[in-house]
């Protein structure tokens, strides 16, 4: 171990003498807190701790190991009491000097106090090392205990609002399901040349984009000579191909029913992921298991697109999709991420003139990488290192009242993945990129 000169010197001068050096087994009790002492001790090999009983509760305070000193205080301060018990935690080989020991060199050197100097120096700062250190980790300890309370103070809540909203959600699924199957029932015994039109919407709903929907219905507009609102609303029934003959023969009733079934189709998809919004509030803080082989990443993002319509509508969302591999994961949690960064960029550009929301999804190596961003105003640096907190919301009073909890879910749904999720904000972007692993 590289010493300063001056140490090595005292090391050299006053610690080598076998004379005043002593093996110690492991678990042997050097010092004892208050007994007496009137050495100093220098570690040659080994490793010891020390201990401060303080009304019956034992604390370690320091360790030292080769090349440390120990007993400094009640050596120089000549208390001739040890100030904490001091045990060999490996075997260990000591050297020491005591209050016998007479000054080398004092013509040059001076006093054995003023040669030591360095020693105490050196333990000093040391002490106060440690002192800083035990008082980092005892700061993160507090933080966590706060985390683990305030967890525990959202969990009893999520626990009443879940229990609240379950039945509501639970109304909401199995009533969809029956007006779902009475429309069509009716419209199979009354307007049976509609139901084309209705189960289209029921089973697909509308999975185009909004600057998809605007570039096909010029299309459509041009080719049919449509009205500009019937050539968006057929651009969100029929995204994509020709344009079949019966759709066109009364356009309008064909667009009511599409529309009909789409809104059902949305319900279904709301009420299920209401139903998970529950029960990953109710979890908050723990895992669901209920993940399932072969979904898609890009499919639970045109789930959540579809979720958000009404958010959406100012709003030009542009998305660049990869062909992406599948992966074990639970759809719903993963809509949940998507909606709640999505939706949170919308408040964000509630005043942003041409908001725009960027998705784009990659597959590298053995992780997927989705970017989400925005042209909204730039988050701070203090609000960025909050964000993820599960108290922690820049929303105020009134209809924009929030708990907080969305970017704490989704940060909680990324890690259970073994996944991560980073914000940057500058004037111009501000993105979220969360990676996946694929296994």
């Amino acid at each position: 171990m590289h010493q300063p000169k001056a140490m090595q010197r005292i090391i050299d001068v006053y610690f080598r003498d076998p004379a005043r050096t002593t093996l110690v087994k492991a678990g042997t009790q050097v010092l004892v807190q208050d007994g007496h002492n009137d050495r100093l001790y220098w570690v040659k090999k080994g490793e010891l701790y020390g201990y401060l009983d303080n009304g019956g509760m034992k604390t370690k305070v320091f360790q030292v190991s080769q090349g440390m000193f120990f007993g400094v205080h009640s050596f120089f301060a000549q208390t001739l009491m040890a100030s904490t018990t001091v045990v060999a935690e490996k075997d260990s080989e000591l050297a020491w000097i005591d209050l016998e020991t007479r000054p080398v060199e004092p013509e040059v050197y001076g006093s054995l106090a003023e040669q030591f100097m360095p020693v105490m120096v050196h333990e000093l700062a040391q002490r106060q090392m440690m002192t800083g250190l035990q008082a980092i980790e005892k700061e993160k300890a507090l933080q966590k205990l706060y985390a683990a309370e305030q967890m525990t103070t959202l969990g009893q809540l999520a626990a009443g609002i879940a229990h609240e909203l379950n039945n509501a959600v639970g109304v909401i699924s199995s009533k969809t399901e029956g007006l779902q199957q009475g429309i069509c029932r009716l419209l199979e015994e009354s307007k049976p040349h509609v139901s084309p039109f209705i189960d289209l919407g029921i089973y697909t709903g509308q999975s185009a984009t909004s600057a998809e929907v605007r570039a096909r219905a010029k299309e459509l507009q041009l080719a049919h000579s449509l009205e500009r609102e019937q050539a968006r609303q057929l651009a969100r029934a029929l995204p994509e191909g020709e344009v079949p003959a019966y759709w066109l023969d009364n356009l309008d009733e064909a667009l009511q029913y599409w529309d009909i079934g789409r809104d059902i189709h949305d319900m279904r998809i709301a009420a299920k992921h209401a139903a998970s919004i529950v029960r990953s509030v109710k979890q908050l803080g723990g895992t669901d298991t209920a993940r399932q082989p072969d979904v898609d990443v890009n499919d639970t993002i045109h789930k959540s697109l579809a979720l958000l319509q009404s958010n959406l509508r100012r709003v030009n969302v542009v998305l660049r999709p990869a062909v992406l591999p599948c992966i074990t994961a639970s759809a719903t949690e993963l809509v949940q991420v998507w909606v709640n960064i999505i939706k949170n960029a919308c408040d964000a550009m509630e005043r942003t003139d041409d908001p725009q929301i960027e998705i784009i999804t990659r597959h590298s190596k053995n992780r997927l990488l989705i970017t989400i961003s925005n042209n909204g105003p730039m988050i701070d640096e203090a609000t960025r290192r909050k964000v993820f907190q599960p108290n922690f919301t820049t929303k105020k009073g009134g209809l924009s009242f929030g708990l907080g909890l969305g970017l704490s879910i989704v940060q909680r749904i990324v890690h259970s993945y073994g996944g991560t999720i980073a914000l940057k904000s500058d004037p111009e972007k501000t993105k979220f990129r969360i990676k996946l692993p694929i296994a």
